[in-house]
């Protein structure tokens, strides 16, 4: 029928206003800023980056690879890869970012950064009062600012970051194992290399 769509939206309104008075599921906006409607966990904002532990330098999780600066449309973020390396969550050696920064008053919040990640450490915020009156240097997040801990990231998208921390986790447990399995295999190795001669000897 022509004009159902539109009938159906008129009926739902209705039925919010009137039922508005004596139900408050159906209130669907607040006196903000005083009052304020939680967010839902799929928002999405602009992009911060998560660090585990304290130390927002030491846990972060960014390796500097470069590829959502790569890959960003419009060319908001800018990264310096440092000279030296310091340990990953594997406990691999990994370059970390000298410099990085997310011009928001150009981001367009497409959420391609957080995709190509391979580390994990790029993700989707939800805070949304971020107005300033300095349009050019208050809109230029850098690493500090952009600098969370993974509690904050459990906070605001909590069935996300638990799937992302079981990713993590496992990872981790792969890479001790190879790593236990290289060392015990470096270690029979040298054992025998150790017992061939002897056993040369006495032949």
């Amino acid at each position: 029928m022509l004009g159902e769509g539109v009938i159906k939206g008129m009926a739902e309104t209705a039925k919010n206003f009137f039922q508005s008075y004596f139900k408050s599921d159906r209130m669907t906006t607040v006196c903000y800023p005083e009052a304020r409607i939680p967010t839902m966990h799929a928002a999405r904002t602009f992009p911060f980056l998560v660090y585990d532990g304290e130390d927002k330098l030491a846990g972060l999780r960014c390796t500097s690879c470069q590829i959502c600066e790569k890959e960003c449309p419009p060319k908001c973020i800018f990264i310096e890869k440092s000279t030296d390396k310091k340990p990953d969550f594997t406990g691999r050696p990994q370059f970390y970012p000298v410099r990085f920064e997310i011009d928001i008053s150009v981001c367009m919040s497409c959420q391609i950064c957080t995709e190509v990640c391979p580390f994990e450490s790029i993700k989707m915020d939800s805070v949304f009062e971020l107005s300033t009156d300095d349009r050019f240097g208050g809109l230029l997040l850098k690493r500090d600012d952009l600098s969370k801990p993974n509690s904050y990231y459990h906070q605001i998208h909590p069935d996300e970051a638990a799937a992302v921390d079981a990713g993590l986790a496992e990872e981790k447990a792969k890479a001790e194992a190879k790593a236990a399995a290289a060392a015990a295999a470096a270690a029979a190795k040298a054992t025998a290399a150790a017992t061939q001669p002897a056993a040369g000897a006495g032949a």
